[in-house]
């Protein structure tokens, strides 16, 4: 007998609790109305109140429909009314809350829950949908975005989503990203929190529209070739009086003891050793996939999943660790193409194992260390740099212990720790000689890739949640330049295979010297079966007009790109023709090629990998 929605969410294995809790439009005994279920496991009654009974409660009795739960159904309720649950705890005192699954809601500083039909939509993108993949082995540019803060109307006031779809989208295909990453789009009371201290975990902001809207803005990205990420939060929620806290008179959603259920946020912790709580945050991370129809979920905060209060001294909290395995075992069998992304910063092993082998079950982890180790290379003086070598060449002893996901995100970018340009060493011009080379390396490294709205403009300015990016900084030549050096090399990224088909096996990389401490130049290169691409960085201001590097191939080696290039505004000390490679040992590599090296540049030479003559052909 199969299971019902009610019964596999008491003990922790639902992912589709929306079916049956929340407002559901429908008809009852020829009726048309809605019906009200909710969760209220301490509760000894419950009222729905909203417009349509003049916010009277004895109008609105809920019938207990399990010992836990509580349903009624209203006639003649009609969408877009709000309503809320008036709830009697176990103390005899009486609360108002809003719907832990309302679809919809009011725009702070209001917070009643608005009746919505979530099926009047009709998609656009079933092509999409059958082709999209985890892109383990194909190219992965995110443009990670917060939505007030990309773009403002002329007044200063948000976009909304049907216009983010009008203008973001066009400017994510010109600039070679292949994904757009959301910061959370759950309902959230304060703006400054970003989403990330959420109060509804099955409500799309009405901060740029209505849920359809957010479906059109999916909808148009899936037909313009672009992936959606969301971001999610599984790890706590906010403390505001109508939300989760305390939510029938006793806790529900977080903890019981203080000590576990206080966060370092602020907020309070969702107690995932609670079988109902794990089958809401598992339904809620299904219910973007199924039916807003993305295709990612980066799910925050994961160390503070993984460990009791983030703290690894305080020891692995074994009731999260179940807690993901579980969601991420459902998700990956119900969405199997949908991409689940890990925000961790700890060591924790098998981040993106399977869960049949008892790894956490994650598509991608972020690679923190290596956002750390290059940042911090950056900003060191180029005569100190050899003394800090290894921050370069540290990622890739690690690497092939999970799939990472290379992020240059917003976290990178507020709270006084500067911009991503801000950090690099030196005055105005080496800093964006720098920058170039920067995302060089980090877009020739193994690993999929994300950076923050505004990296590509070589910002100076931190990210302000009530500001927009500083498009003006377009009109400044050395801006422009940087934008289009930012869009020149995503598209090659894009392009060439070898940057990403491979980033998850070991012969999709190879040093050809990693030990140039002293002069701090590194040089690599990455192939396909019939292609060969050498990266070289220099990292100091030293330039060299003949400056010898090894090579694995015979052949022509053509510049691609140079981050030094006049369009670029950089300083013409480049390789304009191609260079024959010498048959000299060098690096331990069999071939020797001359090159310019500028100062504080980057570059990357293809050549194509000649087939060895069978011997009948030598004949």
């Amino acid at each position: 007998m199969k299971e019902t929605i009610l019964e596999s969410y008491l003990k922790g294995h639902c992912v589709n609790a929306y079916e049956l809790f929340g407002a559901h439009m429908c008809e009852e005994d020829g009726i048309q109305g809605v019906r009200f279920t909710v969760w209220a496991p301490h509760a000894k009654n419950v009222q729905v109140i909203g417009q349509f009974n003049e916010w009277n409660g004895t109008r609105g009795w809920m019938h207990k429909i399990h010992e836990s739960v509580f349903s009624v159904f209203v006639p003649n309720v009609k969408e877009y009314s709000l309503y809320k649950y008036n709830i009697e705890g176990a103390d005899g005192i009486w609360m108002q809350k809003s719907d832990p699954l309302a679809f919809y809601s009011e725009l702070r500083p209001h917070n009643s829950s608005i009746v919505y039909n979530l099926d009047h939509y009709l998609w656009n993108d079933k092509n999409w949908m059958k082709r999209r993949t985890k892109n383990f082995d194909s190219p992965m540019n995110i443009y990670e975005i917060h939505p007030a803060g990309w773009k403002h109307h002329e007044d200063g006031s948000w976009l909304n989503y049907r216009e983010l779809a009008e203008q973001l989208i066009p400017y994510l295909k010109q600039k070679g990203f292949t994904h757009v990453e959301l910061m959370p789009l759950n309902e959230h009371p304060f703006d400054g929190s970003w989403g990330y201290q959420a109060s509804g975990y099955f409500s799309c902001t009405s901060r740029y529209g209505e849920p359809k809207d957010f479906m059109y803005f999916v909808d148009q990205c899936h037909l313009s070739g672009i992936g959606v990420i969301m971001d999610i939060v599984p790890v706590h929620f906010v403390k505001d009086a109508f939300g989760l806290v305390n939510f029938d008179g006793a806790p529900c959603y977080e903890y019981q003891y203080l000590h576990d259920a206080e966060s370092s946020w602020g907020t309070l912790n969702f107690n995932l050793w609670k079988e109902e709580v794990r089958s809401f945050l598992m339904s809620s991370a299904a219910f973007w996939c199924d039916k807003y129809h993305i295709d990612g979920l980066r799910m925050d905060a994961i160390s503070n999943i993984i460990y009791w209060g983030g703290d690894k001294n305080r020891g692995t909290n074994e009731g999260g660790l179940a807690f993901l395995r579980r969601m991420n075992y459902y998700l990956s069998v119900n969405f199997p193409e949908v991409m689940l992304i890990a925000e961790d910063s700890s060591d924790f092993p098998k981040v993106t194992g399977s869960t049949y082998e008892h790894g956490l079950g994650f598509d991608y982890k972020w690679d923190m260390g290596w956002m750390n180790d290059t940042l911090k290379y950056f900003s060191v003086d180029p005569i100190y740099r050899k003394y800090d070598h290894n921050k370069l060449t540290f990622s890739m002893m690690y690497f092939y212990s999970e799939r990472f996901l290379m992020p240059l995100s917003h976290d990178e970018v507020v709270h006084g720790k500067g911009t991503i340009i801000n950090k690099m060493w030196g005055d105005y011009d080496q800093k964006f000689a720098q920058a170039k080379v920067l995302y060089m390396y980090m877009y020739t490294h193994p690993g999929k890739k994300l950076n923050f709205m505004g990296n590509e403009l070589g910002m100076f300015r931190e990210f302000d949640e009530t500001r927009e990016n500083d498009w003006f900084l377009l009109d400044y030549s050395r801006h422009a330049a940087f934008a289009r050096y930012f869009e020149d090399l995503c598209k090659l990224y894009a392009h060439h295979a070898a940057f990403s088909e491979r980033d998850f096996t070991y012969d999709g990389f190879k040093w050809i010297n990693c030990d140039n401490a002293d002069q701090s130049v590194f040089t690599y290169y990455r192939e396909t079966d019939t292609k060969a691409y050498v990266v070289v960085l220099n990292c100091t201001p030293n330039s060299y007009e003949k400056y010898p590097i090894g090579v694995p191939y015979n052949g022509k080696y053509t510049e691609l790109i140079n981050t030094e290039k006049e369009i670029y505004e950089g300083c013409t000390m480049c390789n304009d023709e191609p260079i024959k490679a010498l048959k000299k040992e060098h690096d331990k590599q069999p071939y020797r090629l001359e090159i310019r090296l500028a100062p504080l540049s980057g570059m990357i030479f293809q050549v194509s990998k000649r087939e060895k003559k069978k011997k009948s052909e030598e004949k």
